[in-house]
């Protein structure tokens, strides 16, 4: 239940977004940053104990993904902030940890159950004829749905990205990353800075919703399903703009080597 300080705390937070989007300014922002910095320390809390690094380096990461949800928040579709905003805290927090640390801990617990999943995918795939889903694979090993999509995060988190990380097309199969980049010296290596700086300026071309929609995909780890029911549109046109910005992204990048 809200108390009147959390309401008062909205009503606030709400009135800055709303003056921002009208005017956006460095003052208005850094109090958004101030009013909503609970969201990166909820976040900070959460990976703490499952790497290595400071507390008070995950604070500053988890803002960058703040600041970002500030400027891409879009008060027209009626979606609350908080909610916006966590998987830009989240994903800049995970692809730091990709980028600074080659491991992840996992709690023995979620090895454990994790390698219990393994055997019960496989056994779920005979069963079913089928892929399994979470929540099959999750009340197999006799876990909360919750859980075992933390497992899961926790265990893509522990390797760094590669260009080999396939991306998933639900026509043509799967692809992978590094199939975006002209040169493939960088194949199964580190995406290198300087094609980091090219994959950036690759987005910025792209169409807004476009961009958005790759952006809460690929960077962010969301499924087709929920980029559609975040941005209200069908998981078709997300998986055509998937497909299309990729197409999209390769030319651009094509283009930057001449």
């Amino acid at each position: 239940m809200l108390t009147t300080a959390n309401c008062e705390l909205k009503s606030e937070s709400l009135q800055l977004l709303r003056t921002y989007q009208q005017s956006p300014c460095l003052h208005v922002r850094n109090q958004l940053v101030e009013l909503n910095f609970g969201l990166v320390r909820k976040e900070a809390h959460h990976w703490i104990n499952q790497c290595t690094e400071s507390y008070e380096d995950l604070l500053q990461v988890g803002s960058i993904g703040l600041i970002r949800a500030i400027e891409r928040f879009d008060m027209t579709k009626g979606h609350a902030f908080s909610s916006f905003a966590i998987p830009y805290i989240r994903g800049e927090i995970q692809h730091y940890l990709r980028d600074k640390s080659p491991s992840v801990r996992i709690p023995r617990r979620w090895q454990a159950l994790q390698r219990q999943a393994a055997l019960a995918v496989r056994d779920l795939q005979v069963t079913l004829n089928r892929q399994p889903t979470d929540l099959e694979i999750a009340t197999a090993i006799e876990i909360s749905l919750s859980e075992w999509q933390e497992i899961k995060l926790a265990c893509r988190n522990r390797a760094l990205l590669s260009l080999d990380a396939p991306i998933r097309d639900e026509e043509e199969g799967s692809s992978s990353l590094g199939e975006l980049m002209p040169d493939t010296r960088y194949r199964s290596f580190q995406l290198a800075q300087e094609d980091r700086i090219r994959l950036q300026q690759s987005l910025i071309q792209l169409e807004n919703r476009t961009r958005e929609i790759l952006e809460f995909v690929f960077l962010h780890d969301l499924t087709q399903k929920e980029t559609a029911d975040r941005l209200g549109i069908s998981a078709v046109t997300v998986s055509r703009r998937v497909k299309k910005g990729l197409e999209s992204l390769q030319k651009l990048m094509a283009g930057g080597e001449d």
